[in-house]
C-alpha cells in the first residue's frame, strides 16, 4: 500500500549543456538557495581572498557549506575569524535551527548553552563576506544587505556561473538575511556542470576566466566533504563519500539538489544534475532517495554505492522496537531525451 506520495523534476545535462535524462520539467522555476553557495564564491576567489587569508581546503569548503554547527565547523570558523581579526558579533546569519546536528544540540542543552550564529548552518558563506569586505576596505557592517559590494560581487560571480546578466536574476530574501535567486533547475544543472568540468564546460571567455576558481572551490569541497555538511546524517556528505573525486554535491532548503559529476576516470563523463521535490520535503526523506535513484539510472551509482548509500536510497520506517514496517521508495524512470531528437 503506498500511504504518501512527493513529486518532484529531475534533470540531468551532458558536457556541452544539454539534456540527456529528464522527467518531469526541466525548466520549473526553483530557489537556489543554499546552492548557489559554490557558485557565488567564484568572486572572492577571483578576488585572492582565499589566497590573502591563507585559507586551506577545509577551510574554504566550510566557507561554501550548510554545515550542521558541530565542533568540528565551528572551530574551523573561529581559525579563520582569528586570522583575519574578525569578531564573530559581526555575523548576521541568526540561530534559527542552529545547530543542525542532533547530538550537538543535545549537548548545548544539556550544559544550558544557547547556540551562537556561528553555529548557523550558513556562517561559513557569512563569513566569506566578512573577509571580503575587510580585504577590500569596505564597511563590515551591514554586509547582508543586497547592495552592499559583497553581495553585488557575489551575485555578479553567480550570474557568470549560471550564464545570465545579473540584473535578469530574480531574488528574495533567503532565511538567513541574504538574496537567494530564482532560475530554471536545467539552469542549476548546467551550473554544477560546471562547477564539475570547469574547462571541459567551458565555451567562451567568460567560461574560461572562471576555470581557475571553480577547480579550486570544487576540489576543496570534495577534499572535505564533512566541512560542506557534518559528520552524521548528511546527504551531500554521505554522496560524497560514496563518490570520491566524482561528485560535487550541494543542496539546498526547500528540496532542492544539485550534484556535478567530474570526469575522473575513462568512461566517466562530465555531467550536471539537480533535482526538486515540490512539496519542500520537510522530512527530509524525498530528495536523497530520488537523488541517489537518479544517479543510478545515469550509471554513475553501482552495488558499492547503492550499499553505501542504501539509507538514502531506500530510507526505512520503523516501529518502536526497530523492525522496518514501510520504506521510502523512489519510483520513477528518467526518459532519455538526448536519444529521442
Amino acid at each position: 500500500m503506498t500511504e504518501s506520495r512527493h513529486r518532484g523534476h529531475v534533470v540531468q545535462v551532458g558536457i556541452d549543456g544539454s539534456v540527456e535524462r529528464a522527467i518531469g520539467d526541466p525548466d520549473v522555476v526553483v530557489a537556489l538557495r543554499s546552492a548557489a553557495k559554490p557558485l557565488g564564491l567564484v568572486a572572492f576567489v577571483e578576488a585572492g581572498i582565499a589566497d590573502a587569508f591563507d585559507l586551506s581546503a577545509p577551510e574554504l569548503a566550510v566557507l561554501a557549506a550548510s554545515h550542521s554547527g558541530e565542533d568540528l565547523h565551528v572551530r574551523t570558523i573561529q581559525a579563520i575569524l582569528r586570522r583575519a581579526q574578525i569578531s564573530q558579533s559581526l555575523l548576521a546569519c541568526g540561530t534559527a535551527n542552529a545547530p543542525l546536528d542532533a547530538i550537538t544540540a543535545q549537548r548545548l542543552a544539556r550544559d544550558g548553552e544557547r547556540p551562537g550564529m556561528i553555529r548557523h548552518q550558513c556562517s561559513g558563506q557569512h563569513v566569506s563576506f566578512l573577509l571580503f569586505a575587510k580585504h577590500a576596505g569596505w564597511p563590515l557592517e551591514e554586509y547582508w544587505r543586497p547592495e552592499h559590494p559583497t553581495q553585488v560581487a557575489f551575485r555578479d560571480g553567480l550570474a557568470r556561473v549560471l550564464g545570465r546578466r545579473p540584473a535578469d536574476l530574480v531574488t528574495s530574501v533567503d532565511a538567513c538575511g541574504i538574496l537567494t535567486y530564482y532560475v530554471r533547475l536545467v539552469d542549476v544543472a548546467r551550473g554544477y556542470l560546471r562547477l564539475a568540468d570547469p574547462a571541459g564546460a567551458a565555451r567562451d571567455a567568460v567560461g574560461r576566466a572562471l576555470v581557475p576558481a571553480l577547480t579550486r572551490i570544487r576540489d576543496a569541497m570534495m577534499a572535505a566533504p564533512e566541512l560542506v555538511a557534518g559528520t552524521r546524517d548528511r546527504f551531500d556528505t554521505a554522496l560524497m563519500q560514496a563518490l570520491p573525486g566524482r561528485a560535487c554535491a550541494k543542496g539546498g532548503a526547500e528540496a532542492l539538489q544539485a550534484v556535478g559529476l567530474v570526469p575522473d576516470a575513462p568512461g566517466h563523463r562530465a555531467a550536471g544534475f539537480a533535482a526538486k521535490i515540490e512539496d519542500g520535503d520537510a522530512g527530509g526523506r524525498a530528495r536523497p532517495a530520488a537523488t541517489v535513484e537518479a544517479l543510478r539510472q545515469i550509471g554513475v551509482v553501482g552495488d558499492p554505492e547503492l550499499r553505501a548509500l542504501e539509507a538514502w536510497h531506500h530510507p526505512p520506517l520503523r516501529d518502536p522496537r526497530g523492525v522496518a514496517v514501510g520504506e521510502i521508495v523512489p519510483a520513477f524512470e528518467l526518459a532519455p531525451l538526448s536519444e529521442l531528437r
